[in-house]
């Protein structure tokens, strides 16, 4: 610990200059130490002491005059801030902190992406699972799933949309022909709400990734281009 010289000061104005028999309560040990090594004050922690400081913070506001609990809680707010920062070395004029939380968000929207398509494919999997084998590809399978609904309302004139989706015309009508035969359970319409909306936030997600990895690009090429050109952006 080291002696402020606020605290310094203020132990020098309150303590007797006899301090021989003095005992000072502390509540760390190490801020105990360097009062003993700079002042001569014999220091105790622990047990009573604790109990002690823990009814001085509950009764804080009634012990000093002028002090209410809500500025009390705003002080303690603005040291809990003050703290944090310094323990950090917080930079503000880092550009690469965004680059640092654009990676790792990247990193967390993959598993989240890859968690919610596999429950997607396991839910409508019961409904129509010809469809996991011809669409392998987790966020086509949300989109596919979504444009299909009820496999029974999939016809011909599906085609063309479902084609935009897998961009293959053999692929369209292959599922087209798998959902005619299909060997999957009937679906309730409750259930189909409920699997089109999770499908949404999972396509949803994925077009944020893309958005996401478009920035990681952009801010990639100006902070570190050579580095980006020869590795990629995720670094």
């Amino acid at each position: 610990g080291v002696l402020h010289e606020d605290l310094r000061l203020l132990l020098d104005t309150a303590l007797p200059p006899k301090r021989k028999k003095v005992v000072l309560g502390v509540g760390d040990a190490k801020m105990g130490a360097a009062v003993l090594e700079e002042l001569g004050v014999q220091c105790q922690t622990g047990g009573v002491v604790a109990e002690l400081m823990r009814g001085i913070r509950l009764h804080f506001p009634a012990l000093v005059r002028g002090l209410t609990a809500q500025s009390a809680a705003k002080a303690q707010l603005g040291l809990g801030h003050s703290y944090s920062r310094a323990k950090v070395k917080f930079n503000v004029h880092r550009v690469d902190n965004m680059i640092i939380q654009s990676i790792s968000l990247l990193d967390q929207l993959d598993k989240d992406i890859n968690t919610f398509s596999m429950r997607v494919r396991s839910w409508y999997g019961y409904h129509f699972p010809e469809l996991i084998k011809i669409v392998p590809e987790n966020s086509m399978y949300c989109r596919v799933a979504k444009f299909i609904g009820n496999r029974r309302e999939l016809s011909e004139e599906s085609l063309e949309g479902l084609e935009e989706i897998v961009m293959d015309s053999a692929k369209a009508q292959a599922i087209l022909e798998a959902s005619r035969s299909s060997m999957g359970m009937d679906i309730s319409p409750l259930d189909l709400i409920n699997i089109e909306s999770f499908s949404r936030r999972v396509i949803s997600l994925s077009d944020y990734r893309k958005g996401l990895q478009e920035y990681l690009r952009s801010k990639m090429s100006q902070v570190a281009p050579s580095l980006s050109a020869l590795i990629g952006e995720v670094v």
